[in-house]
Order: C-alpha cells, then sequence, then structure tokens
C-alpha cells in the first residue's frame, strides 16, 4: 500500500493488529530530530509506542488497533517533516548503535574452520578493518587515543595468524560499543521524553464566543477554555469555573490539585476533571514547558568539570596502558601478552559512565521537580558548604495576605486605597502584588482605570491615574527614589512592623497615601529540612533580610542559622554572596525574587523557588518547581549522590582495569578474555550510572556527603 504525501512517498511496509510499520523517506534525514517526531506520534490518539529507525528510513508505531486511530496515524505521516529537521546540536543526532559488526564477526567465527588459510587470513583482514580504519583516522586526527590500542591489538593477533582471537576480539570491542552506544542514547532519550508533546489547537475566545485557533496564534491576555482530559498550552490565571489539574508533568506529583478563581495554572498539566476558563500570561516560548525544555536542551550541551576531568584522566590512562604494554613486551617479547594490555581501557568507563551518570541526574532531577540548568549545576551545589536563604518565599511559604490597610490621606478610605493598589500591582507577579490583588476581589472592588505602569526593578512601580502620579513599593524606593517621606507616620510604621508585618508603601503626588500591611508564615517543613542539610554536610546556613536586626535574629535562633544579616537591601544580597565567596565558601543562593537576581549570579549555584519572579528563574541555574523545601532537598541529594557515583565508579574500574592489566601482563589473560572482562566492567558501570541515585525516603531525609571535589 503507497500514500502519496506532498512532500515524499509513504509505504506501509508491514501491519499487524495493532502495529504498523511504515517507510517515510524523510525519516531517513540527517536533520531528523527522531526525539520531538517520536513524541508528536506519542500525542496522537491510541498512539501507545513508537520507535523510529533513521538508518532505515521506517517508524514502527504501536496503537489500540481501532481504524479511526490507524487512519490518523497515516494522515499524520502526510502533513510536511519540516518540523523534525533541525541542524541543532550534533550530540541530539547520536549514531544509532549497530549490531552488524556484531553478527558479522560471530558469523566469522562459524566460518573460519571451513576455510582454506588464505580465506582465512583475508576474512580476518575484512572483519577487523573497521577497527584498524578508526584507529588509524583517530591517530590522524585526534592523537593516541583508545580507538588507537584497540586498532593495534586485533591488528597484532592478525599478523602472527591468529584469527580466531583477532575475530572474536572483534566481535566483543563491536559488543561493547554497541552496549556502551545503546546505553549512552538511552540516557538521552530519557531527558528527551521528557518533553512533552503539547496541544497544537485551543479554544479561544472571540467575540462572545469560543472559536479553536492554532496554539501558535495565543498571545497573552487571551481567555482559552480547557475541558477534561485536556492539556493546558499556556501559563496563566484562572478566570472562571474550578477543575483538578494534575501538576506531574511540571512538578512530579501525581496527586491532582484543586484550581479555581485567581489560582495560577501552568502549561503542560491536565485537567482530570472539571472545567476551566484562563486568562493567558505566558505563551508559546514563554510558558514554564517551553522553558523546561531549553533547560534539557541546554542539559545535553554543557560539560560540568567533574565531566571535562574524567575525560582528561581517561585520555592520561591511555598513555599509562600504552607504557605498560611497551614494558610487557620489553620484558617478555610476547605479543600476545602485548595485545591483552591494549585491549584493556580505562578510559571507557569514565569517559562514558560519567555523562550518563549526569544526565540520569538530570532526568530523576526533572522527573523530582528540579531543573538543573546543566552538569556544572550538579557539580556546583554537590560541592556548595554555604547555604544562603532569602527570607521570603523560600524559608516562608511566601503565600502573602493582607492583614492592615491604612491610609494616611483623610480624602481616600482603606477600600478605595486598595483597590487602586489592586488595580496596578495586577500588572506584577510578584507575591505581594498577588496578595493584594487577591485581597481585592474578595471584597468586590471595582478596577481603577490608570495609565500604563512603569516597573522599576527591585523597587516598585509607578503609574498615572485621573493625571496624577502614584508609586507604590518599597520606603527605601519612595524616599530615595521619589523623594517622599514617611517620617510623620513613624508611629503607625513601627507598630506594624513590630507585628511583623511587611510593608507596602503608597504615595500620590509626592505624599504619602496609605500603607499596606502583609504576612508571611514560616514554611513548616523549613526547620527539618536546614537540619537534614546540615546532616548532610553544609557547614554554614545563613539568612538574609529585610527585616530588622532583633526580628531576624530571633528567627535565625529559632531555625539553628549559623548567620544573619538583618536590614539586608536588595542590593547588598549580591554583596554578601561575594563576602562569602571571598572567606572560601562555595556558596548555594536560594531565592526568589527580581531583586534576588544579582545574588543568584554571584552564588557559586543559584537556585529559585517555583514562585519566582520570571527574571529569578532566567538567572537560577536550578529552578525548583514544587514548593515544598523538600525539592531543595532532592536537588541536593541528586547532586551529592550522582559526583559520589562517579567516584565509586572511578575507583572500580580503576581496580578491575589494573587486575585485567596484571593478567594480562603475567600471560594468565588472553586478549579474549581481557576484552571480555574489559568490557564486562564498562556496561557494569554503564548500567549503573543510568540507574543513577536512588530518590527514596532515606535519601530525602539524609542527602550524600559530597566531601572533597
Amino acid at each position: 500500500m503507497t500514500i502519496q504525501a506532498p512532500s515524499s512517498t509513504i509505504q506501509l511496509a508491514h501491519e499487524l493488529p495493532e502495529r504498523l510499520r511504515l517507510r517515510v523517506s524523510w525519516l531517513s534525514d540527517r536533520r531528523l530530530d527522531r526525539f520531538a517526531l517520536e513524541a508528536a506520534l506519542l500525542s496522537l490518539a491510541g498512539v501507545r509506542g513508537v520507535r523510529v529507525n533513521p538508518r532505515a528510513g521506517s517508524a514502527i508505531v504501536r496503537y489500540d488497533g481501532q481504524m479511526h486511530h490507524r487512519q490518523a496515524i497515516l494522515l499524520w505521516f502526510q502533513q510536511s517533516p519540516a518540523a523534525f529537521l533541525t541542524e541543532s546540536n550534533p550530540a541530539t543526532h547520536r549514531a544509532a548503535p549497530d549490531l552488524l559488526r556484531v553478527f558479522s564477526a560471530l558469523a566469522g567465527l562459524l566460518l573460519l574452520p571451513a576455510l582454506a588459510p588464505p580465506l582465512r587470513r583475508g576474512l580476518t583482514y575484512a572483519l577487523i578493518a573497521p577497527t584498524v580504519w578508526e584507529g588509524t583516522r583517530t591517530l590522524s586526527r585526534k592523537g593516541l587515543k583508545i580507538e588507537v590500542l584497540d586498532s593495534l591489538a586485533v591488528s597484532l593477533a592478525a599478523a602472527r595468524g591468529e584469527y580466531f582471537t583477532a575475530i572474536a576480539t572483534q566481535g566483543l570491542l563491536a559488543l561493547g560499543a554497541y552496549l556502551e552506544q545503546h546505553t549512552a542514547r538511552h540516557a538521552d532519550d530519557l531527558l528527551r521524553h521528557l518533553l512533552k508533546p503539547m496541544p497544537t489547537q485551543a479554544w479561544v475566545e472571540r467575540d462572545g464566543g469560543l472559536v479553536q485557533i492554532p496554539c501558535g496564534e495565543l498571545r497573552a491576555g487571551d481567555r482559552i477554555e480547557v475541558g477534561p482530559g485536556e492539556m493546558i498550552p499556556i501559563d496563566g490565571k484562572v478566570v472562571g469555573g474550578n477543575a483538578a489539574v494534575n501538576q506531574a508533568s511540571v512538578t512530579g506529583e501525581n496527586l491532582a490539585v484543586r484550581k479555581e478563581v485567581g489560582d495560577k495554572v501552568l502549561s503542560g498539566t491536565v485537567l482530570e476533571g472539571g472545567r476551566l476558563r484562563i486568562r493567558a500570561t505566558r505563551v508559546g516560548a514563554e510558558t514554564t514547558t517551553a522553558r523546561i525544555a531549553r533547560f534539557i536542551e541546554n542539559a545535553l550541551q554543557q560539560q560540568s568539570q567533574t565531566q571535562c576531568l574524567a575525560e582528561h584522566l581517561a585520555d592520561r590512562r591511555v598513555y599509562l596502558t600504552l607504557g605498560t604494554g611497551a614494558l610487557v613486551y620489553a620484558a617478555t617479547r610476547d605479543l600476545d601478552r602485548l595485545a591483552s594490555v591494549f585491549l584493556v581501557d580505562y578510559a571507557c568507563a569514565l569517559k562514558l559512565g560519567t555523562p550518563v551518570a549526569i544526565k540520569s541526574a538530570l532526568y530523576q532531577g526533572a522527573k523530582h521537580g528540579v531543573l538543573f540548568r546543566g552538569s556544572q549545576a550538579i557539580d556546583s551545589l554537590a560541592q556548595a558548604d554555604t547555604f544562603v536563604f532569602d527570607k521570603t518565599g523560600t524559608l516562608t511559604s511566601g503565600l502573602l495576605e493582607v492583614t492592615d490597610v491604612c491610609s494616611l490621606d483623610a480624602a481616600w478610605d482603606a477600600p478605595r486605597l486598595l483597590a487602586l493598589v489592586a488595580s496596578i500591582e495586577e500588572h506584577a507577579t510578584h507575591p505581594v502584588a498577588d496578595a493584594v490583588v487577591k485581597q481585592a476581589r474578595q471584597q468586590h472592588l471595582a478596577h481603577i482605570e490608570h495609565e500604563d505602569v512603569d516597573y522599576l526593578v527591585a523597587h516598585g512601580l509607578t503609574t498615572q491615574t485621573e493625571g496624577r502620579c502614584v508609586a507604590i513599593g518599597s520606603r527605601h524606593f519612595l524616599e530615595t527614589h521619589r523623594n517622599v517621606s514617611f517620617a510623620a507616620h513613624e508611629e503607625n510604621i513601627a507598630a506594624l512592623e513590630q507585628a511583623g508585618k511587611t510593608l507596602l508603601y503608597v504615595a500620590l503626588e509626592q505624599r504619602p497615601l496609605g500603607l499596606i500591611g502583609l504576612r508571611d508564615s514560616l514554611r513548616p517543613e523549613a526547620q527539618a529540612v536546614l537540619t537534614q542539610l546540615r546532616q548532610g554536610g553544609v557547614r554554614r546556613l545563613v539568612l538574609l533580610t529585610g527585616d530588622r536586626q532583633d526580628k531576624a535574629e530571633a528567627l535565625a535562633r529559632e531555625l539553628g542559622m549559623d548567620e544573619v544579616y538583618a536590614e539586608c537591601p536588595p542590593e547588598r544580597k549580591a554583596a554578601v554572596v561575594e563576602e562569602l565567596r571571598a572567606q572560601g565558601a562555595k556558596v548555594a543562593f536560594i531565592g526568589d525574587g527580581v531583586n534576588d537576581a544579582p545574588a543568584l549570579i554571584a552564588a557559586d549555584v543559584g537556585l529559585a523557588m517555583p514562585r519566582g519572579a520570571d527574571l529569578a528563574r532566567a538567572t537560577a541555574d536550578i529552578v525548583l518547581l514544587d514548593e515544598h523545601l523538600r525539592t531543595l532537598l532532592t536537588a541536593r541529594t541528586l547532586s551529592a549522590g550522582t559526583l559520589e557515583l562517579i567516584r565509586t565508579h572511578f575507583r572500580i574500574s580503576t581496580g578491575v582495569n589494573t587486575m585485567v592489566i596484571a593478567g594480562a601482563a603475567f600471560g594468565l589473560l588472553s586478549p579474549v578474555w581481557s576484552a571480555l572482562l574489559h568490557n564486562g566492567m564498562t556496561l557494569g558501570v554503564l548500567l549503573n550510572s543510568i540507574a543513577g541515585v536512588r530518590l527514596g525516603t532515606d535519601s530525602l531525609s539524609h542527602p550524600s556527603n559530597p566531601g572533597g571535589s
């Protein structure tokens, strides 16, 4: 059966009741992003599994057997392939594992006894030719690497007429390479398959009704409707309805969360029941799901110091193997022993196991609500010995509530003041703004019209209403930048601060207009998390806060902090981090606000909380997607455990390979046994790397001590 497509010919090569095998010309295109293609196919109704083979230009699709789903799959392949052809990082197009060399070597071993000597020699040279060519090419382009030693080993056996040994060694090398490629590819697959396919269409309000449009045409401010079983395509706020939303794709938490008017929702989450009307705040590349995709893409491209060090040590150990072989041959003049030594490679387990372990950690992190920007973030968090916490939104819940609305102008009563501030703050995304807007909605206050809002990062908002200038923000902002003095209201301010309130200051036309008091609560898990961090090897816990000294010190004592920096203005946070680093500390900074961005950058590793401002999340090395502080322990456990796993593999590979070299040097191991033992050990390291760090209850309670680097 042949289906004519606009850009190619599609051939149904084979069919079973719930399985289709299709051949499509563009599937063999070297630019094909196999992962994106498979993810898109998996989003089709009824599709249960997909496997694409670019080498054969074919795809196998398993589905539920229903005819209308079968027809949808066939029609899907008629679309233009342009969306899946990309010139991206070559790492995304890793060569497919090849078993042909393994089967060729096996067939050669079976044929060998039946052939005359000249044919045996010809068959052997033909089978080992790819390894010899690879060794020659590597030597000319990259210098002395393990491929050169493999080439020498099989060449020595073939030159001595030991054809069985040469072919058997070639087969073991090919099998080892296949398993290594397969495992490394699986590590990439794990990460890529976190990139959930997003819906392509959305129901959006237009002229009082609902129309379906492509998601690419959505704009911030659009109101969309999402029903049961549907995925939310944008980040936004609920403006109507209520529903149970499964956020597992973003936070790793499988329990559905109730969402109603005023709540935020994230792209990639799915409605399990109910219906929501949502006002879009972020669309397209700005959504949470798109950012996760960028994090994963970055993670696949970056190398950490540990990874670079592993490759450096692995390359140096090639010279160790070569030198040992030279000494063995000088002492014994035995080419078999020399070949056996050359087949022992310290490099494989180090160069392959390390990136696989790191990718496994990236995958585990994303599954449990932790986004590492790259492998360097894992290194830095594992080695951090000083954790600096910005209080609001990190140690506290960040879910502020308005407790006081104090008008300082007789012409403005409290409800009108709150309505004005809420009308302006609804354009911001800070927890203070959310609390004020929520309170105004609960009181059903009317919106007050105003001009465009100017946002001064880390300070406040200004706008015009009825021709008069309104400024909202911190006291520092209004007094220093707007020249509005609140000294006459010092008594009111002191009373609110004594009660532990966070204050929002409001000015109208260069004079004080009002104060809004908000209260935050300490996270119930904060003390336990800090204790577990200290048990896990963290030496210093530091608190940064804008609170007064006495209040800050009381909180620090309650939490068992080592140091506290009180009355700390936004611009001071980065300076504190720099001071700690100058003292020799390896600093992890945890924050969530716009004013935390400089400190996040200044730290060895910056972590942003999920409710954090856009700038904080953009500058952080690690973004926590789950609001609970246990996610911080997960991140620490994963990073420290991964570095310990890499060190363990280094010790194992060094010990086992040294024993195999010793056995080869003393003539106890033939080349075949050397290759078998070495490749077996390498495979064990790779499998253990892809299994990664186990995140059980115990590991979350007691993160590993990262020790030294």
